[in-house]
């Protein structure tokens, strides 16, 4: 008895998902129902339904023809899914462990050129070579780039699924597709014993020459290969935990619909203070500690309401955290971090907290200290939690997307004239003033920075610099 329900293929356009459901067809105990989900049509083109689902049902309840597809009596039921068919099903089947998961895939470079020609003739299906008909298509770089892109993500969305819920798939090449074993062990997989003398080869290739013989412009293509990053040698690692959306740390104004939505270490205080002037209140008066469940409540019972946050420069931002988490040893610093830095780490942080003694030379020497323990705690190298107070920005937007993402990031300097003009939005033509920052203490950035300050911080947050546009502090 197989230890599965149904099956997915996970294949795209031109990657021989076509030959590979022929094949799993000619199993008697099989059976695939082509491109079940594709937005456009059911099963196939010219398809009324699927296992008596037609399209309209399924577009009400996408549900109702998975149900059917596990329940078809007698054969282990299944289909194809492209990253473009419909979303609704697809965390359904990657969380299900009685869903066996076949991923297909081939060259994106091979599959994108058949997909060109394809469109330009018309073909979809070649079962008659001398029917063949050929072209040769015109290859766009920008678009070779996206289709690449989309394969990617889909393929990380597939593989981070099956790892988090320790499942595993059948992987499928194209080359893999002529070997009868190959077939027969995908069988095996789903737990039949049947097995294939030879492969069904009523569907032929349909562009078998070198791709220099099917692109009328084949100098282009290694142009665009170039500018790929086959083996990501330009990405940032990034070893930072996911964060969650944080809801519960939100600010609304007490009567304005405007919600902030703090990052750590940024100016937080600051736009407290403007939120609640907006309402003639104290910031004890604006609303926190929202659950998911009031958080949605609030943004039903405010419409129009407009949500931000507000991105510190790093170099700001870090040394903020430095000084009010790890150097001080009053209310809110982190007094077990603290010592751990000391005691482990050999950060040269005054016992008691600075003193009289502590000047502006023995500041740089500590900051310095912990940008190094920064480094190292990002990449995941030290015992001590990645704190969100010196975890990346960039890392806490993705959190908040989660739930839901700000209608607007607004960086710290620019505050002056875009949180105005966001009260605006939603009526307020009286806006209150900001009040000015209150600078680091003991001793403030502007007395320690420099080159080698900004060079450090700026390969610890590489990704923010990058995605946020920031360029040197000063």
């Amino acid at each position: 008895m197989s230890k599965f329900d149904y099956f997915v293929v996970f294949a795209e356009m031109r990657t021989g998902s076509n030959f590979l459901e022929t094949n799993i067809n000619a199993f008697d105990a099989l059976s695939c129902h082509g491109e079940a989900f594709n937005p456009h049509f059911i099963g196939y083109p010219n398809r009324d339904d699927v296992l008596g689902v037609t399209l309209e049902q399924r577009t009400a309840d996408p549900v109702a023809l998975l149900r059917a597809i596990k329940e078809e009596p007698g054969v282990l039921s299944g289909f194809r899914y492209f990253h473009d068919h419909d979303p609704r099903v697809l965390d359904t089947c990657l969380n299900d462990p009685r869903c066996a998961k076949i991923v297909l895939t081939r060259n994106p470079l091979d599959s994108y050129v058949s997909w060109k020609i394809a469109q330009a003739t018309g073909q979809w299906k070649l079962t008659d070579v001398r029917r063949r008909k050929d072209s040769k298509v015109r290859f766009d770089g920008p678009e070779f780039k996206r289709h690449v892109e989309d394969l990617q993500d889909f393929q990380v969305t597939l593989m981070k699924a099956l790892q988090t819920s320790g499942q595993t798939a059948f992987y499928v090449a194209y080359e893999d597709l002529q070997d009868i074993d190959v077939m027969n062990g995908l069988a095996r997989y789903l737990g039949v014993d049947e097995t294939l003398p030879a492969l069904d080869k009523s569907l032929k290739r349909q562009n078998p020459s070198a791709v220099s013989e099917k692109v009328s412009n084949f100098a282009e293509v290694s142009l665009a290969l170039a500018d790929l990053d086959r083996f990501n040698l330009n990405r940032t690692p990034n070893f930072e935990p996911r964060r969650g959306s944080v809801v519960p740390t939100y600010l609304a104004g007490a009567v304005v619909p405007l919600m902030y939505m703090p990052v750590r270490s940024g100016p937080e205080e600051q736009v407290a203070a403007w939120l609640a002037a907006l309402d003639s209140v104290t910031t004890n008066g604006l609303m926190t500690d929202f659950s998911q469940k009031t958080l949605r409540k609030w943004k039903r019972s405010n419409k129009g309401h407009r949500t931000f946050t507000v991105v510190r420069h790093p170099v700001a931002r870090v040394h903020a955290a430095f000084c009010s988490r790890i150097l001080r040893t009053d209310e809110g610093s982190y007094s077990k971090i603290r010592n751990t830095l000391r005691r482990v780490h050999k950060l040269p942080l005054p016992k008691e907290g600075p003193g009289p003694d502590y000047d502006v030379a023995a500041h740089r020497a500590a900051f310095l200290a912990f940008l190094d323990f920064v480094k190292a705690n990002l990449q995941g190298q030290t015992g001590i939690r990645q704190d969100a107070h010196w975890a990346t920005q960039s890392g806490a937007m993705r959190g908040f997307g989660d739930f839901a993402l700000p209608d607007m990031i607004v960086r710290e300097e620019e505050m002056g004239s875009y949180l105005p003009a966001l009260a605006m939005q939603v009526g307020r033509k009286s806006v209150p003033d900001l009040l000015p920052a209150k600078p680091d203490t003991p001793i403030a950035l502007e007395a320690i920075y420099d080159e080698e300050i900004e060079s450090r911080v700026r390969d610890i947050y590489q990704r923010d610099y990058m995605v946020f546009g920031f360029e040197k502090w000063r």
